[in-house]
């Protein structure tokens, strides 16, 4: 699906690509043709990927051969960036495909990283914990063993089925054997507990972007007339796709901005209630009950046709197609929010636009976690935490100044206790590494929303945020590309 919307967009972006080669006076149109299709091909295209075996020995006694997974799509930029997923559906294609789209998603959103993404065929909820990290450290080995870890090289982080624990067993790994005469070897992965070096705000980052990139557009009133819908959360209602990390975090923030969210479609059942469902009580349920939804008493159970009732918003974010060319055109949504990666197929996609949906496709909408994971990469760099050191002095210039007023209007015979409001209370002690992180990437979000809506009424696309999306990361790519040179 990746390369077919890459391709898709390649055609939209190649003749400004030709006209950005025009700052290049002694190539001829032949020479800026050739250099434009030589480029596209090489951003097209695979760098490398890495696929192993090795043994694991069961609890029960049995032996196993386990199947991994890495591939670094680009290295345009260094280090490569994707997470690692543990599933029985992996394969070196799914890898492939999904670093791709991490290459494009990190130039749509300027993330400074190439792509890349790994994965472990196996289903997590069929072995121990112990024979979990076996399985994780042994994975990292091989990929030390390979060069294809490190913070200058390619730098992993949590997906489908794996969480902060894997991270801390990947950087613990890494660091007390290929990494430890490697002053920043914390970097070499993002997603780790705070104790691990990790950063306050990155568990509900990918959640709060998609909120964040849906609260953009539906503000924009452009985009609200072209789906005939009111701008702003006011009486919108929304039906949630997969309620783990994305979706659950998605529903709290919309929840909190007054949406009614009365569905919830999980893998093991369909909760309902048309006066809204508790998000947060939700959220708090299942992480209590083994990660499952079922028996929350907060809403009723359904069938599957939820996911075809009427509503405002439709967030995806449980798995891959799972909007395809049969279910498409049963959805009754205006804004479809893509928490997921791939959620949406190009058949699905055409019916879509053609019902005047407005999508907003995964490359832009759920960049909230690549983003926080670089701040967090950034924090290991700097081997200090935001703000850590700015909070005092900042708190004492703060009361400095309210005192020097007080003292002020005490001179001029004015009896006054001038105390902070609430707000500025707030801020008295300058801004907390959480703080810094959400309005950093609330500026990030708006950025690349911005880029997007420019491509799509430059290139004239309407609703095709998806191909907008894909020309913006295009268009970076190739101007790096083109700077750079590359290596013959």
């Amino acid at each position: 699906m990746v390369e077919y919307f890459y391709h898709f967009a390649v055609k939209v972006a190649e003749p400004s690509l030709e006209e950005y080669l025009r700052r290049h006076a002694h190539f001829s149109d032949k020479k800026r043709k050739q250099r434009v299709a030589g480029i596209l091909k090489v951003m097209g295209s695979c760098n490398s990927s890495l696929q192993f075996e090795f043994p694991l020995l069961r609890k029960n006694g049995d032996y196993e051969i386990v199947h991994g997974y890495r591939s670094q799509h680009s290295v345009h930029r260094l280090p490569c960036k994707g997470g690692i997923r543990y599933s029985d559906a992996v394969d070196l294609e799914e890898v492939k495909a999904l670093a791709a789209l991490m290459t494009y998603k990190c130039a749509c959103s300027n993330i400074p990283f190439g792509g890349a993404k790994g994965g472990v065929a196996i289903n997590p909820k069929k072995y121990t914990a112990a024979e979990l990290q076996r399985i994780t450290r042994r994975y990292t080995l091989e990929l030390a063993k390979k060069n294809y870890i490190g913070a200058g090289i390619d730098v992993p982080a949590p997906d489908v089925n794996t969480s902060g624990r894997e991270m801390c067993w990947i950087q613990d790994t890494y660091i007390k054997t290929l990494g430890h005469r490697d002053l920043n070897a914390a970097a070499c992965v993002t997603g780790k507990p705070i104790n691990g070096g990790g950063i306050h705000g990155r568990v509900e980052a990918t959640g709060r972007g998609v909120f964040l990139t849906t609260t953009i557009f539906l503000q924009d009133e452009h985009y609200m007339n072209l789906i005939g819908l009111q701008p702003g959360y006011e009486g919108k209602t929304a039906i949630i796709q997969g309620y783990g990390n994305v979706g659950s975090y998605t529903a709290i923030y919309l929840e909190e901005q007054g949406v009614k969210v009365f569905g919830v479609l999980e893998s093991d059942c369909n909760l309902k209630n048309p006066d809204g469902i508790n998000t947060k009580e939700l959220h708090k349920y299942k992480m209590g009950n083994k990660g499952s939804a079922k028996g929350f008493k907060g809403a009723t159970e359904c069938g599957p046709e939820l996911l075809y009732e009427e509503c405002d918003i439709l967030v995806a974010a449980a798995m891959e197609k799972m909007i395809t060319q049969e279910n498409a055109g049963k959805l009754n949504c205006k804004i479809i929010a893509e928490g997921a990666n791939g959620p949406t197929t190009p058949a699905a996609d055409v019916i879509l636009r053609e019902k005047k949906v407005l999508v907003l496709p995964d490359l832009l909408a759920n960049a909230g976690g690549v983003c926080v994971s670089y701040f967090e990469f950034l924090k290991n760099l700097n081997h200090v935490s935001f703000g850590k050191l700015s909070i005092k002095f900042w708190r004492d210039s703060n009361t400095a100044l309210l005192d020097s007023v007080e003292q002020s209007l005490k001179k001029a015979n004015i009896d006054a206790k001038i105390t902070p409001t609430p707000s500025f209370q707030s801020f008295m002690s300058g801004a907390d590494e959480e703080l810094i992180v959400n309005s950093g990437l609330e500026f990030s979000m708006e950025n690349a929303c911005r880029n997007v809506k420019r491509a799509a009424i430059q290139h004239k696309l309407g609703l095709d945020l998806r191909t907008a999306a894909y020309v913006t990361a295009i268009e970076k790519i190739f101007v790096t590309y083109d700077e750079h040179g590359l290596a013959l």
